[in-house]
């Protein structure tokens, strides 16, 4: 066994009051010996997401105990994205992701524990616990509290963003009130993550792919019994991870960071994936850029028919072999590192082995290599004069890859809702949406409101959008987020004016203002930076620490004067 943390608690007269203290909550003198296990419990009632995750987490607690550990439990934050949405606490939903993170490392780091596991289920616990475990390097293991099951009406299944382009229907006279209210009542019937393939399945599955939690596990759904037997296990192993000193730098290499970009791309998931795993690249000292994202989307083909641009949630990709069999696809076609190390001490091909290669015949959920649903990966990386340090779309479900329109610009999410509710905005227009970068917003909100409301209108592939915020893993169409440089540090989108031509061209992946640049010059020229909205709290330390969503928005850049 590799020398533990918390060895020292065992040594010295000096270590007596560290005893004492221990002994109140539950030690014995048999168990002093023992790796000390932190359980990071992000369970909370605010949101669906997280309200099962104290189930999991007791599970793993009693998992820990007859494996030989001892567990200690405590608790991080999380918010909901989906019930901030389109408001102004959705400016809190990435900055808790650097929260969370922040929570993780100080209690680890402050208790000596030799390794954590973390239950988290929510878009921003997820990264947010990844980028502690790679700061921390302690063995670790996460746990996921698994997927929400759909709503169902009128035959079609719901996810919360069919709430969402629900009321663009309506405010479009596409559907009734009474139905606007039967959507709504439907569409989240449970404990769970948002159930299509949206953030938090994202995120899940990439951190499966890159070896940090248990095959299968990222798609279970939450109610289900096998999500508690699932934690149990995810106990277990690490446990043996801990006595074996198998640590998550040794883990999160290069090679499996490649892996999860290749199952975000094969599952067709969020762009937020991108933001995140750049800033957990970042923490485990992995080099990782945009252009990796290209490189990896070229060669990897979309697989999955699954929502918000398909037919089918998570819930339907596990029943047809979750994370493993697209793994296994990938593997079987030389586009994933089956040489990768796992959180059990497997390799990714020794996990795959008994995988069949290809999909079994009697789903249309996950597609074989010969037959995808679009040959390339759908999150392409833009760049222009629009966005000189990247952009990201996402390029399938839509059908015009290029479009060139007049600009229509708001300075706020709120402002261009507004717009889009009350029929202002036409085929052909480019819906700018300024100021909502990771400075700017600050915190970089999601435009699913706006996105969604598009949808419901009828306008989802006959505009354009552009941002230098976020999207939410619920939002296709012709957009265009992540736009850097931001408009809050002058970035071009900051120039631009009502009317001005703007053409999107995913084929070539361009984003570009087209305006002289003598003219983009004295606009720079005369551009003055806005005041800061927030000049106390967590806004306003956020606003002042965040880097370029280039770099994945993280807050510990360059800590040195």
């Amino acid at each position: 066994m590799s020398p533990l943390r918390s060895r020292t608690i065992t040594a010295g007269v000096e270590r007596t009051p560290n005893r004492a203290m221990l002994r109140a909550v539950g030690f014995g003198d048999q168990d002093f010996t023992k790796p000390i296990i932190g359980i990071a419990n992000a369970h909370s009632t605010i949101t669906p997401c997280n309200a099962k995750l104290n189930d999991l987490a007791l599970r793993a607690e009693a998992a820990v105990r007859a494996a030989g550990g001892m567990p200690q439990t405590f608790g991080t934050i999380t918010v909901s994205d989906g019930i901030s949405m389109g408001t102004e606490g959705m400016k809190y939903s990435l900055v808790s992701r650097e929260v969370i993170a922040d929570s993780i490392e100080t209690v680890c780091n402050a208790q000596c524990v030799d390794g954590v596991l973390a239950v988290g289920g929510c878009d921003k616990n997820m990264p947010g616990a990844l980028i502690a475990i790679a700061r921390l390097n302690i063995p670790a293991v996460f746990v996921y509290g698994g997927t929400i099951k759909p709503g169902h009406y009128k035959g079609q299944d719901l996810t919360v963003v069919s709430a969402f382009e629900a009321v663009g229907q309506y405010s479009a006279r596409r559907l009734s009130e009474a139905d606007l209210l039967e959507v709504e009542r439907r569409a989240c019937p449970g404990a769970g993550a948002c159930g299509g393939m949206f953030t938090a399945n994202t995120m899940s599955s990439a951190i499966e792919a890159m070896g940090m939690s248990l095959p299968y596990s990222s798609t279970m759904a939450a109610e289900d019994g096998e999500k508690g037997d699932s934690a149990a296990r995810s106990a277990e192993v690490l446990v043996d991870a801990v006595r074996h000193d198998r640590r998550p730098r040794a883990i999160l290499t290069r090679a499996a960071f490649e892996n999860a970009i290749a199952v975000v791309m094969a599952l067709g998931g969020s762009t937020n994936a991108v933001l995140h795993l750049l800033a957990i690249a970042r923490a485990a000292g992995v080099p990782l850029t945009l252009d990796d994202f290209e490189t990896v989307r070229a060669r990897v083909p979309v697989l999955c028919d699954l929502k918000p641009s398909g037919r089918f949630v998570t819930t339907d990709l596990h029943a047809a072999g979750g994370v493993p069999q697209v793994m296994k696809i990938l593997l079987a076609h030389g586009a994933l590192h089956g040489d990768a190390a796992t959180v059990s001490g497997q390799t990714v091909a020794e996990v795959l082995r008994d995988v069949p290669d290809d999909p079994r015949g009697d789903q249309d959920v996950i597609r074989p290599w010969g037959r995808p649903l679009y040959a390339q990966g759908h999150l392409a990386v833009l760049r222009g004069n629009l966005a000189s340090e990247g952009a990201v779309a996402k390029i399938t479900g839509i059908k015009h890859l290029k479009l060139t329109g007049p600009a229509r610009v708001f300075d706020c999410e709120e402002d261009s809702l507004a717009a889009i509710l009350a029929g202002r905005i036409k085929p052909g227009d480019i819906l700018v949406i300024r100021y909502e970068g990771p400075k700017g917003g600050p915190g970089m909100r999601e435009m699913l409101s706006p996105t969604s409301a598009l949808i419901g209108a009828g306008l989802g592939d006959k505009v354009g959008l552009i941002t230098d915020g976020r999207f939410s893993g619920g939002t296709y169409g012709l957009v265009v987020g992540h736009v850097a440089p931001e408009a809050a540090v002058g970035g071009t989108i900051a120039l631009v004016r009502d009317g001005d031509p703007i053409t999107i061209d995913a084929e070539r992946r361009r984003l570009e203002l087209d305006l002289p640049e003598a003219e983009l010059g004295r606009r720079r020229a005369a551009w003055t930076p806005p005041a800061p909205r927030y000049t106390t709290g967590v806004l306003a330390k956020y606003a002042k620490l965040v880097s370029s969503a280039s770099l994945g928005a993280v807050t510990d850049l360059v800590l040195t004067p």
